[in-house]
């Protein structure tokens, strides 16, 4: 983001210069007489008089053909969960940011397109506006490529980061739709190793691939496809808002302005200009992007056709499916250890992958029957997709996949003869999760498996980090982190005595020797040692020389690894 602020501020600055050396002229008023509108433009709208003779239809026209700048205002939907609180303020603040800056954006390089570059020219950049300003700004030509380059690097970098949000996006909305028995639970059969819904990512990832290859890459043809589902995502969108103002009546924490009350049924005006403005839009796209159209109807009657398929076998074919355990659901609007059953002081085991239990097993080796409860937890992250504001029902916690994972946990325990208890919870966060569900049940231990993606440290570090975010009532918990071949690693979170070295533990007691017979006859003791050799370093870096602190202890760090490597 910060890059791409860099660019737009350089690519603005530069076509403002240029303006003003130049003296260009300011664009025609959308005025009927002044709309020039190609072909291409118009779509199955060519031979028809409607766009010269109404000057709304080709506002409506543009405003089709500029719908990719709402892309923003999508993406909130996709991470809105993750936003910190209090969430409808800062929800608020960055769908304003995203808009002042997608209209200013936009519009400006349509504005200085047609105000700098050519007229002869222009229809060459079309699909790519923002290199043509670059390579007709006033300057040298090398800085003009210069910028060039810096504008195709920052392009790149958005557009990796348009296909990661469509994969993290479409994996979201897909898992919901499996989870609803639209879609086989096969789909989201966990990936043995990480644990991911990988058979869906793949699937998208596939489907982009033959999209780029169909299309043989043409941006243009891209760009209507995704403005074709953008523009229809929000307009089914705005019409499920307006059906759930009568469908699901009551108080919400924001609604759109422009609400009246008649005889105890309210009218949401806003909202229904908002929808209806919307769908205009969208049929406009209908008739002006042909291509688009076909290929964007035709894929939703696939998808249409491929769902109820798998929904109906997914009907008729439930009962060939492998038997699992039934589970009997109490939906808890707290986690209590009186809700799970368990003592406080138990030991938490999460688990997210039925391939990786071994650390459950490990805990039911050790504990004996009576001693300690055991409570199995599984985190259900919530996605990044349009969910609605309401809570999840029991029946979306608790799906197929949940159903398999708790039946492989308790055969585990059945066999070693021990009884576990089972949780579900929601959480943005799988570690945030974890220690929040630790705090709420009491937890003295959390026994974890090693992970897949990061190094045993940084799981730690990450795991530390979650710890300092709980608030300011932060239990303390002692961390076990398994790994497969049958090591551990234990940790405790809060504060906590240090494990000493043997090396450490002769130093203070070398500093304590030397420094007790200076101080005498006041008495000292170890810690008196370490309590003032931590409040020098506090005072260097309350003086200002926290960098030079800093420098030094990474010289000590870098000289402990050194001590440390294997000798060749």
């Amino acid at each position: 983001m910060k890059l791409v602020t860099v660019m737009v501020v350089m690519l603005i600055s530069w076509c403002v210069y240029t303006v003003a050396v130049r003296h260009s002229a300011l664009p025609p008023w959308p005025h009927p007489r002044n709309l020039r509108l190609s072909t291409s433009a118009l779509g199955w709208l060519a031979h028809s008089s409607l766009p010269h003779i109404f000057g709304i239809i080709a506002i409506f026209i543009a405003l089709g053909h500029s719908v990719l700048a709402m892309s923003g205002e999508e993406s909130l939907a996709q991470v809105y969960r993750e936003i910190e609180s209090p969430k409808l303020p800062n929800l608020k603040k960055a769908g304003a940011v995203i808009f002042i800056y997608s209209l200013v954006f936009t519009s400006l390089v349509s504005f200085f397109a047609v105000m700098i570059i050519p007229d002869g020219v222009r229809q060459q950049f079309l699909e790519n506006l923002i290199g043509g300003l670059a390579m007709n700004l006033q300057g040298p030509l090398f800085a003009r490529l210069i910028f060039h380059g810096f504008v195709v690097v920052v392009g790149t970098l958005i557009l990796a980061g348009a296909v990661n949000t469509a994969i993290v996006g479409s994996n979201g909305v897909l898992n919901r739709v499996s989870e609803d028995g639209v879609l086989s639970s096969w789909f989201r059969q966990p990936h043995k190793k990480f644990g991911t819904s990988y058979r869906i990512i793949n699937i998208v990832v596939a489907l982009q691939v033959v999209t780029i290859i169909i299309s043989r890459g043409d941006v243009t043809f891209l760009a209507n496809l995704y403005a074709f589902g953008v523009i229809w995502s929000f307009a089914m969108n705005g019409l499920a808002v307006l059906v759930l103002r009568y469908t699901n009546p009551g108080q919400r924490e924001f609604q759109v302005p422009l609400n009246f009350t008649v005889r105890g049924v309210q009218i949401p005006v806003g909202l229904a200009l908002i929808t209806s403005m919307l769908f205009l839009i969208a049929v406009v796209n209908l008739f002006t992007k042909p291509i688009a159209t076909m290929a964007g109807g035709t894929f939703s009657v696939l998808l249409y056709i491929v769902f109820t398929i798998s929904e109906r076998r997914g009907r008729h074919g439930g009962a060939a499916h492998v038997e699992m355990d039934q589970f009997n659901l109490e939906l808890e609007s707290e986690l209590t250890p009186e809700a799970v059953g368990a003592r406080p002081g138990n030991i938490l085991v999460p688990i997210s992958n039925h391939y990786a239990l071994y650390h459950l097993g490990n805990v039911l080796d050790r504990i004996k029957p009576g001693r300690r409860d055991v409570v199995v937890l599984h985190v259900r992250l919530l996605r990044r997709s349009a969910s609605g504001e309401n809570e999840f029902e029991a029946d979306q916690l608790f799906g197929s996949i949940e159903q398999q994972l708790f039946s492989q946990a308790l055969s585990m325990a059945e066999k070693r003869g021990k009884s576990i208890r089972l949780a579900v919870v929601a959480a943005n966060d799988l570690w945030d999760g974890i220690l929040r569900a630790g705090a709420s049940l009491r937890s003295s231990t959390i026994v974890a498996g090693r992970s897949t993606k990061e190094s045993n440290e940084e799981q730690a570090r990450q795991i530390g980090e979650a710890w300092e975010k709980l608030g300011d009532q932060k239990p303390q918990f002692n961390l076990e982190i398994h790994l497969p071949n049958g090591d551990k690693l234990y940790k405790v979170l809060g504060p906590h005595a240090p494990n000493l070295t043997a090396n450490e533990v002769n130093l203070l007691h070398r500093m304590w020797l030397r420094f007790s017979d200076a101080v005498a006859p006041l008495e000292m003791h170890h810690h008196d040692v370490v309590h003032f050799a931590l409040e020098e370093v506090q005072k260097e870096v309350e003086e200002g020389h926290e960098d030079d602190v800093v420098n030094r202890l990474r010289a000590h760090l870098e000289e402990i690894q050194k001590k440390k490597a294997p000798k060749t």
